[in-house]
């Protein structure tokens, strides 16, 4: 049985692990353990999965509860994948904030996966990386 649950104080390990064990590693700062930290603590909407106890997933969020939640990590890791529980774990996210907007920014390969969930696709997105590259 997998138990969902909001998890404000996960560790520094089980998040590192979790990135590690999905796919989501090759984009986060996994061997920055100073920027993973500021991630744990700054994240004010943490959800997890779990297995027996095992962190099988996580939803890493910033909110006002209000208007916006940017989903910032979603990862599952590869053995549980494509079981619901990516899925899932946005659904409780939505649950905890139901009056804000879930955003997110989809890595390449997950495109297909968001729009087959129900999420609409947004054409309107920017960012920026570089404070010179501002002009």
């Amino acid at each position: 049985m997998i138990v969902y649950k909001i998890e404000n104080n996960l560790s520094v390990e089980d998040f590192k692990a979790v990135l590690i064990e999905s796919t989501l590693a090759d984009r986060r700062p996994v061997n920055e353990p100073g920027r993973l930290l500021n991630m744990v603590k700054q994240g004010n909407l943490i959800i997890t999965a779990r297995e027996q106890g095992k962190l099988i997933g996580v939803s890493r969020s910033l909110t006002d509860f209000s208007f916006c939640t940017y989903l910032s990590d979603l990862a599952v890791i590869k053995e549980f994948q494509k079981k619901g529980i990516g899925k899932e774990l946005i659904r409780q996210t939505k649950l905890a904030a139901p009056l804000a907007k879930r955003i997110l920014l989809s890595a390449p390969d997950a495109i297909s996966y968001y729009t087959k969930i129900g999420m609409t696709q947004h054409k309107y997105c920017y960012y920026l990386d570089d404070i010179n590259d501002l002009k």
